[in-house]
């Protein structure tokens, strides 16, 4: 069975606009996604109005608020907030309850992150402004994982492109058509192996792949 993958091109629903929910917000938005962020200080919507797609003041622990601006709507949710436990947790809920299909919740603690994670969260985050920045290139649902160093390179884990399934790596030349290097291939079940010229990308597999952040981003918005 297929996993249930987010689409990257999809809006995202932001709850929270404090350090990581803005970092979040701000770098989706720059990769050309549509953000709608609901926060319920005023002095930080009217901060956000200019820079993120919607931003609408509103308590995110009322489920029929979050029902009536159309939040069971968007398949992605991150939740920004970390003042609150409390907070946090109830708008978890009741994400989980609209039925958000991919919730990503910033977590105060350990303990914290425990709580989400036992009421439905999907991927719970600790660190707050860069999480925050490495969130916004996860939750567009290729990559995998991503580690970004200094000089703006960064290797990340990633599901294949369309354009790479079913043909060797010679054959598909991603290197000198995106700029990037595919360091390994691995195919469900077996051993993680090095890319060769001749190594063949099936369509389950998952690549590890190098290069500067924004070259990868190009490379992992391909459909």
């Amino acid at each position: 069975m297929a996993e249930n993958r987010p689409d990257p091109h999809a809006p995202v629903l932001l709850i929270g606009l404090g350090r990581f929910g803005s970092a979040v917000g701000e770098q989706l938005v720059a990769q050309g996604r549509e953000v709608m962020a609901i926060e319920r200080d005023a002095a930080l919507v009217q901060k956000f109005a200019g820079t993120l797609t919607h931003v609408v003041e509103a308590d995110a622990t009322d489920l029929q608020a979050l029902r009536q601006l159309g939040a069971q709507e968007f398949a992605t949710a991150v939740v920004g907030v970390g003042t609150s436990i409390e907070s946090s947790v109830l708008i978890t809920v009741n994400l989980v309850d609209l039925g958000v299909e991919h919730i990503w919740v910033k977590a105060i603690t350990p303990a914290h992150g425990k709580i989400l994670r036992r009421i439905g969260a999907h991927h719970v985050i600790f660190p707050e402004h860069d999480a925050g920045v490495r969130a916004a290139h996860l939750v567009g649902g290729r990559m995998l994982d991503f580690i970004e160093f200094d000089d703006d390179f960064a290797i990340v884990k990633m599901y294949p492109p369309a354009e790479a399934v079913g043909f060797t790596l010679a054959e598909s030349d991603i290197r000198a058509k995106y700029g990037v290097t595919i360091v390994g291939v691995k195919t469900p079940g077996e051993d993680f192996t090095y890319a060769q010229p001749d190594t063949k990308v099936g369509p389950r597999d998952t690549l590890i792949v190098s290069g500067h952040t924004d070259l990868l981003e190009r490379f992992a918005s391909r459909p």
